[in-house]
C-alpha cells in the first residue's frame, strides 16, 4: 500500500518512478544474491533437458536416479543376484567349516581344477570351429587281418545314405529300395520309418508327379540329421524334401521346389537351416522349424552330386560340370574350384578354409580356400584289387556307356577299373586330422592330414565288398560306418554280385 502511494505521489509531482527504487524488487534481489553466497555449492537435482547440456551431464554433477522406476526384468534380475550371493556365502561359510582341519594347499589344488577344467573348455571349443585339429590319426592302430567291417543293418537294395546322430549313439540309413531305417549303434536294432498314404503326403505339400511319371518313387538318396536330433530330412527320385520326426518316426512336412531328383542334403551345424542340392543345377536353403522356403542358390550347370556345411553359412558342393564351388550366403557370393582333368563325385569340409574331394578317376584331392586347384593330389587312390579281376571279365559291356554319361571318358579308356575306382564318399572325423574315402574296389582307405607340409598319406585299408556309397565317422574317431551296396549310389554302371546290402560298422583301436 506504502508502495501504491508512493508511485501516485511521484507522477502528480512529474517525477519518473524506477524499479530500482521499489522494495519489493530491491529485497528479492537481495535476498538471491544472500542465498548465493550462503552456499557454495549448486543443487544437482536439475535435469540435463533443464541445464540444456546435450549429449551428457557435467563432470561433477551427479544424476538423481530415485525417481526412475525398476522394470520387472531389473527387479528379477536384481533378485536373481541377491539369491546367488546368497547362495555362495553360504556355501562359502560351509566350505570353510570344512576346510578348518585341512591343508592351505588344498584351496590352490581347487583353482588348478579350475584352471584345468577352462583350458578342456577353450580346447573343445577351438576344435569345434575348426582352429585346432585333433590328433587323431596317428593314434589309429593298425587293424588286425581279424578286424572287418560286419554288416549291422540289412537293406534289401543298394544304401544311398548313412548318418550318425551327434551323440554318436543312433544312426540313419536310406536305400533304393525306399526304406528309411533308424538303428542303435550298440546293439543294431532297426525301425522302419513308415511313408504315409498318398492323401495325407498331399497334404504335408506333396505336389502331383510331373511328366510320363503316374506316381511318386520312393527311391531315397539322400539324408540328414539336424544337430538337435530333432529331425531328419530325406530326399530322392520324388523331387521333394521330406522331413521326419525322429521320435515319433511321424512324417512332418514335404518341401516342393526342386524340378530334379534331390541328390544331397545337409544341415548346418547348431542350427535348423536345411540345404539340397538337385539334378536341377540348383541348391536350395529351408528353415525346417518354421516349415519354410528361404532362398535358391544357383552357379552349377551340370547336377549337384554332394553338399557340406559346418558351422558358418558356408555351403561347399560339387556337380558333375567338373567344379566344385563355395557358396557364401550372407555375402551371396561363390568362388569356383576346378578339377584338373575328372568330374568330382564327393566332398567334405576339413575346416572353414581346407575341403576334401574325390573324384571319377580314382584321385582324391586336398583344397585350400586360397587356391582354385588341388594343393594336394593322390592318384590312383583306391586301385583295382586283385580279388576283383575276376568280376571284371562277367559284365564288361555295360561300364564303357556308364563311364561316358558320368563324366568326359574317352571310349579307349573306358574300363571296369575306372568305375570300380570311382571314389563315392569322402568324409572326416569332425575337428580332427582323420579322413576315410570310399569306393568299389573292396576297400576303405584312412587318410591322415598333415598341418606342416599341407598333405595327405594313406594309412591303412580296410576291407569291404561292394561300393562304400556313403561314409561317417564318429566324433570320437573309434568308429566308421559305410552304407554298402551292390550298384553305385545314382546309377547302375556297376555290380557288386558278392557285396551285401547294408549298414557296415568298423571299430578303431587307439593308442
Amino acid at each position: 500500500m506504502k508502495n501504491k502511494n508512493q508511485k501516485r505521489k511521484a507522477r502528480k509531482e512529474g517525477k519518473t518512478f524506477s524499479i530500482n527504487q521499489d522494495s519489493f524488487f530491491t529485497d528479492y534481489k537481495k535476498r538471491r544474491k544472500s542465498d548465493y553466497d550462503d552456499d557454495d555449492d549448486i543443487d544437482s537435482g536439475d535435469s540435463e533437458e533443464e541445464m540444456e547440456v546435450p549429449g551428457g551431464s557435467y563432470a561433477g554433477i551427479e544424476e538423481d536416479n530415485e525417481g526412475i522406476e525398476e522394470t520387472a526384468d531389473e527387479r528379477r534380475k536384481r533378485i536373481a543376484a541377491q539369491y546367488l550371493e546368497k547362495i555362495r556365502e553360504i556355501a562359502k561359510r560351509e566350505r570353510e567349516e570344512e576346510e578348518e582341519h585341512e591343508d592351505e594347499r588344498e584351496s590352490e589344488k581347487e583353482g588348478e581344477r579350475d584352471t584345468l577344467v577352462a583350458k578342456i573348455l577353450q580346447q573343445e571349443q577351438l576344435e569345434e570351429s575348426g582352429r585346432v585339429r585333433r590328433v587323431i590319426a596317428s593314434r589309429v592302430k593298425r587293424p588286425e587281418p581279424s578286424d572287418e567291417f560286419r554288416v549291422l543293418v540289412k537293406h534289401r537294395q543298394s544304401v544311398t545314405a548313412v548318418a550318425l546322430s551327434e551323440d554318436d549313439l543312433k544312426g540313419f540309413s536310406a536305400s533304393k529300395d525306399g526304406t528309411i531305417l533308424h538303428w542303435d549303434v550298440e546293439s543294431g536294432k532297426s525301425e522302419k520309418y513308415q511313408w504315409p498314404s498318398e492323401e495325407v503326403l498331399r497334404t504335408q505339400g506333396v505336389k502331383d508327379p510331373q511328366g510320363r511319371a503316374t506316381k511318386h518313387s520312393k527311391q531315397v538318396l539322400a539324408l540328414a540329421v539336424s544337430s538337435d536330433g530333432r529331425y531328419l530330412a530325406t530326399g530322392g527320385l520324388d523331387r521333394h524334401v521330406h522331413l521326419w520326426d525322429t521320435r515319433t518316426r511321424d512324417h512332418l512336412q514335404a518341401f516342393p521346389g526342386h524340378r530334379g531328383p534331390v541328390s544331397c542334403l545337409t544341415f548346418r551345424l547348431g542350427s535348423t537351416e536345411l540345404f539340397s542340392g538337385s539334378f536341377d543345377r540348383t541348391v536350395k536353403i529351408w528353415n525346417v522349424e518354421d516349415r519354410a522356403y528361404i532362398n535358391t542358390l544357383y552357379g552349377h550347370q551340370s547336377e549337384v552330386l554332394t553338399i557340406d556345411c559346418l558351422r558358418k553359412e558356408r555351403v561347399l558342393t560339387v556337380g558333375r560340370d567338373r567344379t566344385m564351388q563355395l557358396f557364401k550366403v550372407p555375402e551371396e557370393s561363390r568362388l569356383v574350384f576346378r578339377a584338373p582333368a575328372s568330374s568330382l563325385e564327393c566332398c567334405c569340409f576339413i575346416n572353414n578354409d581346407e575341403f576334401l574331394s574325390g573324384s571319377d578317376d580314382g584321385s582324391v584331392e586336398l583344397w585350400t580356400i586360397l587356391k582354385k586347384k588341388p594343393l594336394h593330389i593322390i592318384k590312383n587312390a583306391h586301385a583295382l584289387l586283385p580279388a576283383l579281376k575276376k568280376v571284371q571279365d562277367r559284365d564288361d559291356e555295360i561300364i564303357p556307356e556308364g563311364n561316358i554319361e558320368n563324366g568326359d571318358h574317352l571310349p579307349k579308356s573306358c574300363n571296369r577299373s575306372t568305375t570300380y575306382s570311382w571314389v563315392s564318399s569322402v568324409t572326416l572325423c569332425r575337428g580332427s586330422d582323420l579322413a576315410a574315402s570310399g569306393a568299389g574296389n573292396g576297400c576303405v582307405r584312412l587318410w591322415a592330414l598333415d598341418s606342416e607340409s599341407k598333405g595327405i598319406r594313406p594309412l591303412y585299408d580296410l576291407p569291404l565288398v561292394g561300393f562304400a556309397n556313403s561314409l561317417a565317422f564318429a566324433k570320437s574317431g573309434q568308429l566308421i560306418i559305410a552304407g554298402v551296396g551292390q550298384e553305385p549310389r545314382l546309377g547302375r554302371w556297376g555290380r557288386h554280385p558278392a557285396a551285401r546290402n547294408g549298414v557296415a560298422i568298423h571299430r578303431l583301436k587307439l593308442s
